[in-house]
């Protein structure tokens, strides 16, 4: 009978854990209520990997168009500029350009995250 009672008191004992504490306190005023909105939207690691994106996609850019293309435009008959390419009114080459810029943005960020997980810095 000991081993039963040690296994209701177990029991007990996690019941008690699992029970939800009392909800937090509103907020007092309105410098309290920003604090939390602050603290639960998590809003300034937002801001920052907002801006580190802005120039990480401004880097990846200048790489793209300062490196790669040139590169792409070596292997076109000379005198054909890649970003003049046109179909109509249509800019077709400087779309390429841009979906070039994008596919190795997305490129890059993958290899971040996945090097983070990793890392594991989630």
């Amino acid at each position: 009978m000991s081993k039963e009672k040690e296994m209701l008191d177990e029991l007990k004992q996690i019941r008690e854990l699992l029970t939800p504490g009392p909800p937090p306190p509103p907020p007092k005023n309105l410098l309290e209520e920003f604090k939390h909105f602050l603290k639960s939207y998590k809003v300034i690691g937002l801001a920052v990997a907002f801006i580190m994106g802005i120039y990480l996609g401004a880097l990846i850019g200048a790489l793209v168009t300062d490196l790669v293309m040139p590169i792409v435009e070596f292997f076109l008959p000379p005198g054909v500029a890649f970003e003049s390419w046109t179909v109509g009114p249509f800019r077709i080459g400087h779309f390429l350009g841009q979906l070039i810029i994008f596919i190795i943005v997305a490129l890059v960020i993958f290899l971040l995250v996945k090097l983070t997980k990793r890392m594991g810095l989630e």
